[in-house]
């Protein structure tokens, strides 16, 4: 192992620990000020370090949830509103733990003043810990290869990540097979969308010379990452099929979803009358609207969200993807509720009535799922499992984001099924809720995007295997 390695696996935790530990520091601190004074009892001294350490492990925990410490990828923005999530979700449940512990509510200052001074403490660490990785730890020399998708090294830039990847050679897969000595002396390779033969000699070229490849995978890869090892004929064997997971999994995936959608509607049935009353008074028309879209299997139900545009949206029977903020048929209530999400309220309903479910693949229209297919014949793969309120491709994709890419992150969540995932991807579905770029419309006619490219691409490909 290189010696700057070592430097970077020694030093990188122990500074993601530095944080973690100062945020902890900030809730004994506030523990000690505020509320060990009412617990009258000297035999519970150990009290503020078990507190400590439940904080320090689920501080810990939804850090890693939301990306709270990846310093090497994510701007300071980014870090700092990561950790604030990770910390007031922390403080919030400590301060229920609190107020069991004492038997009663207790006053919610001190929490308050816990959260602003770990909030100090965070928006210090993010500076100095970015400031401090890219001066140790310099962009790597990094080439992109590329077949089918092209502009890596162009969204490599618009993430920031040039601080960490410096291209310096852009090249065509089948160039780079002929001579992949051109890759020597590189620390990172991107393999952008290369076809399964050219991207085995590349995977295997830089693993002998220890060189980081990043793959950026094709359909194919994805369905194959589902495989179930299989012991037949003495051979290794990779078994792949339809998405079929275990009874066990389907039953605490219907009861959470049946739990988690009672106690929301519970929790923000203040929320739904206060939404009704303004879309009924701003109009006069319907406050809900109900939607024929498609769910497992391809079967068809309808959803109901809070109406956000107006009555005679689409007077002309054409389906049409929304195109954001500006689209002149949203109403003016409709542009608060669809950027706090309150539209989508209502859909818990669907989930109680089994149509739906928490987490899974975005239910799209029919119409809109055939343009998509006619382009993109294996969009219907999504269709394997339940449609879902949250899921992989809306906490990871934006709005905006080309079929193409929906398909792949929805494909990677039915390969590989799990009740801990969808438990993570509904604590990650808070990151996005307030987050802009995640509810962007889709701009007419944009059909060039890397993704729409590589979907085009494939196309193409899978077309000419087959007159072969």
């Amino acid at each position: 192992m290189k010696l700057e390695n070592i430097k970077h696996d020694l030093t990188l935790p122990a500074v993601k620990g530095l944080n973690v530990a100062a945020l902890t520091a900030a809730f004994f601190l506030g523990w000690s000020l505020f509320y060990v004074g009412f617990m009258g009892s000297t035999a519970l001294k150990w009290t503020g370090y078990i507190l400590s350490g439940l904080f320090f492990f689920m501080y810990a925990l939804f850090g890693k949830v939301y990306d709270a410490f990846m310093i090497s990828t994510n701007r300071i923005s980014e870090l700092v509103y990561s950790q604030a999530l990770a910390a007031i979700i922390s403080d919030g449940m400590m301060y229920v733990v609190i107020c069991l512990l004492m038997r009663r509510w207790m006053n919610p200052l001190g929490i308050f003043c816990v959260f602003a001074v770990q909030m100090v403490l965070a928006v210090i660490w993010c500076i100095g810990a970015h400031r401090w990785y890219f001066a140790s730890f310099p962009a790597r020399r990094s080439a992109v290869v590329y077949d089918i998708r092209r502009g890596m090294d162009q969204l490599i830039r618009e993430y920031g990540m040039d601080k960490k990847f410096d291209v310096q050679l852009k090249v065509h897969a089948e160039e780079c097979v002929k001579n992949p000595d051109m890759l020597k002396g590189m620390e990172a390779v991107f393999l952008s969308g290369v076809h399964s033969h050219e991207r085995n000699i590349l995977l295997k070229y830089c693993i002998i010379n220890s060189i980081s490849v990043y793959v950026i995978p094709r359909i194919g890869d994805i369905l194959m990452s589902g495989t179930k090892p299989v012991h037949m004929f003495h051979l290794p064997i990779l078994r792949a099929e339809r998405y079929n997971p275990p009874l066990g999994y389907l039953i605490a995936k219907r009861t959470f979803d049946i739990v988690a959608a009672g106690l929301a509607l519970i929790v923000t049935s203040p929320i739904f009358l206060l939404t009704a009353i303004a879309i009924k008074r701003e109009d006069g028309g319907p406050v809900f609207y109900k939607q024929e879209r498609l769910t497992k299997n391809g079967k068809k139900f309808y959803i109901h969200k809070f109406r956000s545009m107006r009555v005679d949206a689409e007077k002309d029977g054409v389906a049409r993807l929304s195109s954001g903020e500006n689209d002149s048929r949203i109403t003016p209530v409709g542009r608060i509720i669809r950027k706090i999400r309150v539209d989508e309220l209502p859909q818990l309903l669907d989930i109680l009535a089994g149509n739906l479910s928490v987490v899974g693949p975005r239910p799209e229209r029919e119409e809109i799922a055939l343009q998509y297919e006619k382009e993109l014949p294996e969009f219907r793969l999504r269709l394997q499992a339940k449609a879902g309120l949250t899921g992989y491709a809306q906490v990871y994709g934006k709005y905006n984001t080309t079929p193409y890419d929906k398909l792949q992150m929805d494909l990677m969540y039915i390969a590989n099924p799990s009740f801990m995932e969808d438990l993570r991807i509904c604590f990650a579905t808070v990151k996005i809720l307030f987050m802009p770029e995640s509810t962007e419309g889709v701009a007419e006619g944009a059909t060039t995007a890397m993704g729409q490219e590589a979907a085009l691409g494939e196309m193409a490909a899978t077309k000419v295997e087959k007159e072969k």
